[in-house]
C-alpha cells in the first residue's frame, strides 16, 4: 500500500450513543468536524470507540458508517481485532467488503498467546481476509507485549503487515522494533504523550484520542516533524499536554467522551457498562483544562 496514507494523526473516534443505541447523526457530525479541522484519518471501533462492548452488529454498523461519511477524503484504518481469531478473521473481512484502508489487529487479550500463537493469529487474518494491518500493541490493556523479535518475524513472513500502533510506553521498545523491521515498516505512536519521542526515532504518526479534541493540533505536530520543522513540532507537544494528561485522568474513553459531551458535540453522554460516568472533581478538573484551551466557555 502507499505508506503516506499511514502518516500523521489519525483518531481513534468515540462512538457516540442515545438511549443505549448508536447516534448515526451526532457520528457522522463529529466524523464531519474532525475532517474540516485537518485530521488525517480515522480509526473506528477502537479501545476508544469502546469496541470491546459493542455487539458484531454494531461493529460492523460504525465501520460503516464512518467509511460512508468519509467517502475518501482521509484513511479509516477499522479496529477489527478480537481474543478470538475467528471472530477477528470475520470483521476484518467486513471491514475489507465495505471499504476500509486497512484493519488495525490489537493482540489477543486475556488469552496471552504465545509468540508462536501471536504470529499464527495473524498470518490467519492475512490470509483469509487479506487486508492492510497495522498491529496494535498495549500490553496494559491486553497484559501481552508482543517483543520486537516476534513484530519482525510476523512483518517479514506476512506482507499484509505495514504497521504498528505502539503502546507499549518504551522508546527503547519502539526504537528495536524499527531496527529490526524491514525498511518501509511504519511505527504509529499508540499513546498521546509520546508522539514526538517516537516520530523522533522513525515514526510516522500517531493514533490518537487527544486528536477528537484538537485534530488540527495533533495533526500539526505530525506535519510539522516530517516537514522537518522539530522547533514548531516541539512548541505543539508541549502545548498539548495538559489537555493529553487530562484525556487519562480517568480509563479512557470516560475523559475524550466527556469532553465531547462539554464541548456540545454529543446529545448524550453515555457509556456501555462496566464503564461509568467520571467522578465529580475530575470532571471540574477536565472543564478547566478546556476552558484554559478555549474549548468550552
Amino acid at each position: 500500500m502507499d505508506t503516506s496514507l499511514l502518516q500523521g494523526a489519525f483518531s481513534a473516534i468515540p462512538t457516540p450513543l442515545l438511549n443505549g443505541r448508536i447516534d448515526e447523526e451526532t457520528f457522522r457530525a463529529q466524523i464531519e468536524w474532525q475532517i474540516e479541522q485537518g485530521i488525517d484519518g480515522f480509526v473506528p471501533c477502537s479501545t476508544t470507540g469502546e469496541s470491546a462492548t459493542l455487539t458484531h452488529a454494531e461493529h460492523q454498523e460504525v465501520m460503516k458508517i464512518c467509511i460512508d461519511q468519509v467517502k475518501g477524503r482521509v484513511p479509516v484504518f477499522a479496529g477489527t481485532g478480537s481474543n478470538s481469531t475467528d471472530e477477528a478473521v470475520s470483521l476484518t473481512k467486513f471491514a475489507k467488503q465495505v471499504g476500509a484502508d486497512g484493519a488495525v489487529i490489537i493482540t489477543p487479550y486475556y488469552n496471552r498467546p504465545t509468540p508462536d500463537g501471536l504470529y499464527a493469529h495473524y498470518k490467519r487474518i492475512a490470509e483469509e481476509a487479506s487486508l492492510p494491518i497495522i498491529l496494535y500493541n498495549v500490553p496494559s490493556r491486553t497484559g501481552c507485549n508482543m517483543q520486537p523479535e516476534t513484530v519482525a518475524r510476523i512483518v517479514r513472513d506476512i506482507p499484509e503487515v505495514v504497521a504498528i500502533k505502539e503502546a507499549s510506553g518504551s522508546l527503547t521498545q519502539a526504537s528495536r522494533i524499527l531496527e529490526e523491521c524491514p525498511d518501509g515498516f511504519q511505527l504509529l505512536s499508540g499513546e498521546d504523550d509520546l508522539v514526538l519521542p517516537l516520530m523522533s526515532v522513525g515514526g510516522c504518526g500517531v493514533i490518537s484520542v487527544t486528536s477528537n479534541i484538537v485534530p488540527g493540533m495533533m495533526s500539526g505536530l505530525c506535519k510539522a516533524y516530517l516537514a522537518g520543522d522539530v522547533a514548531e513540532a516541539r512548541r505543539l507537544h508541549f502545548a498539548m499536554q495538559p489537555l493529553v494528561r487530562s484525556m487519562f485522568i480517568e480509563t479512557n474513553p470516560l475523559p475524550v467522551k466527556t469532553a465531547q459531551w462539554l464541548m456540545g458535540q454529543c446529545k448524550s453522554l453515555e457509556f456501555r457498562m462496566p464503564l461509568v460516568p467520571m467522578r465529580e472533581e475530575n470532571v471540574e478538573a477536565l472543564k478547566k483544562v478546556l476552558s484554559d484551551f478555549n474549548l468550552i466557555k
